[in-house]
């Protein structure tokens, strides 16, 4: 299109164009609030008066890739656009405006006709801001699509999971999805969008590098462009705006795949189609599912770690064995439901955060305390034996007798299985058990752990006396 002023006198010329000069000719820019903005210029002058410019704005995007790292917050964006060229010079015109593109990072790169089209520099010029200009030298007039690529800021996306575990709680259904949010400034529509999973090395973060005055520093006083000139507006597409962000939650009818596979040390998850996500907007997206993953409930009962609650763990293992295993999971919150038949009502079990878990690894899940499994022990009596003296006739050793009765009681309707574990001051202790007090083992060399199995609605009572040899009694503990 071309610039038209509708001033008259002396003010035609320089209301039809900025007075940004970049090797001899004139640039004049298309400006907007939210939305990146490329431009071809075609220039031209006379020593004595101002040359017509002829300003094309480019096409939409016509493919745009994100890659979204969740260990710090940083994206690649990979964009293609049909640039098209007349013979000879030309200059390309980037803006960013409200947007945390680290423009350090821009690069572009011809998709055809590379050896007849030359992109010499990258331009920013003095005094304003968010804008650059590429210098393009080309052989040949017309279309050529082009590759953009930047890093920008504002994008992130988590993990997250619900479980839904069968009614006699021996095996779980897994749905795994992800949440992509975009704060970057920019409106990405039809995004095929790729997630990351692990540690990226950032020497710089790209928000900082996105808000710097100049991509590069500079000591001079930027110049407002509005001020440059008043006939020169950007205008925001509405109509593409709204017109495609009312559509963005619509579900399609059938899951999206996600394609997972390993990079190094990182792993790439991609997935199928395309996605708008627009600036403000977050987005959530199935990542898998599986049924009938095994998983072992097992409620824990250790005062110094837990308190006086049993706590609830479900623990499964990340392998083929468990319908998992074919890639890792990465680290999110899941929340666990259980069937409890009749009318496909769920019950509410708990949740648990997690970290990534790699193939073949076991993962253990924290789920809370437990109200309807309690352990209760009691102390039943205390006695000090067996008192060993010094040659100055002070005690120099005795035993600690003391006797607990613990009872364990499971008020729900489906049989749990509880660790409970006592810890005692010393290393050097003899301990005798009697009642039902299920599989026990000394575990190290101050705690040993009972095993018990209670049916639904039932109870279950054990007593042990534990004798912990203290001073010069340890001489004897083996005896």
């Amino acid at each position: 299109m071309k610039s038209e002023s509708r001033h008259g006198g002396g003010n035609q010329r320089e209301n039809r164009c900025l007075s940004l000069f970049l090797g001899g000719g004139i640039i004049q820019g298309i400006w907007t609030m939210r939305r990146i903005v490329l431009a071809v210029v075609v220039v031209g002058c006379s020593a004595g008066s101002w040359g017509k410019v002829d300003l094309t704005t480019l096409p939409e995007r016509q493919t745009v890739q994100l890659t979204i790292y969740n260990s710090a917050d940083l994206t690649l964006v990979r964009e293609s656009r049909p640039l098209t060229l007349k013979e000879g010079a030309n200059s390309l015109q980037f803006s960013w405006e409200n947007t945390l593109i680290d423009p350090t990072s821009l690069e572009m790169v011809p998709k055809a006709r590379a050896g007849q089209i030359e992109i010499s520099e990258l331009v920013y010029p003095a005094r304003v801001r968010n804008v650059g200009f590429w210098k393009v030298d080309s052989e040949v007039s017309g279309k050529v699509p082009v590759e953009i690529t930047y890093l920008t800021s504002g994008l992130t996306w988590r993990a997250f999971y619900m479980g839904t575990l069968t009614p006699d709680e021996k095996a779980m259904r897994l749905e795994g999805y992800v949440v992509v949010t975009n704060n970057s400034g920019e409106d990405y529509e039809n995004a095929q969008t790729r997630l990351i999973v692990g540690k990226v090395n950032v020497i710089d973060e790209i928000a900082a590098l996105a808000r710097r005055q100049y991509p590069y520093g500079s000591p001079t006083e930027p110049v407002v462009l509005e001020r440059l000139s008043e006939g020169v507006r950007g205008r925001v597409d509405t109509k593409l705006y709204f017109g495609r962000a009312a559509g963005v939650f619509e579900e399609s009818a059938r899951r999206k795949e996600i394609v997972k596979e390993g990079l190094s040390e990182y792993f790439l998850y991609t997935i199928e189609g395309t996605e708008t996500i627009p600036t403000g907007w977050s987005k959530r997206l199935p990542s898998f599912e599986a049924d009938e993953v095994a998983v072992v409930n097992l409620y824990k009962y250790e005062e110094e770690r837990y308190g006086r609650q049993a706590v609830r763990f479900l623990s499964f293992k990340n392998d083929e064995e468990h319908n998992l295993g074919e890639t890792p999971i990465p680290g999110g919150v899941l929340k666990v439901y259980r069937d409890v038949g009749a009318g496909g009502h769920l019950s509410y079990e708990g949740q648990s955060a997690f970290k990534y878990i790699p193939v073949d690894e076991d993962v253990e899940l924290n789920l809370g305390a437990a109200a309807d499994v309690m352990v209760e022990p009691k102390l039943m009596s205390v006695a000090t034996e067996n008192y060993r003296f010094d040659s100055r006739g002070n005690i120099a050793g005795w035993d600690d007798v003391q006797t607990y009765r613990i009872e364990a009681r499971n008020a729900r309707a489906v049989p749990v299985k509880i660790e409970i574990k006592r810890n005692f001051a010393t290393s050097y202790f003899k301990l005798t058990n009697a009642g039902e007090y299920g599989e026990y083992e000394v575990e190290d060399l101050d705690t040993v752990k009972y095993t018990l199995v209670l049916e639904g609605q039932s109870k279950q009572a054990f007593e042990y006396t534990v004798r912990m040899y203290q001073g010069s009694r340890q001489e004897d503990w083996r005896e």
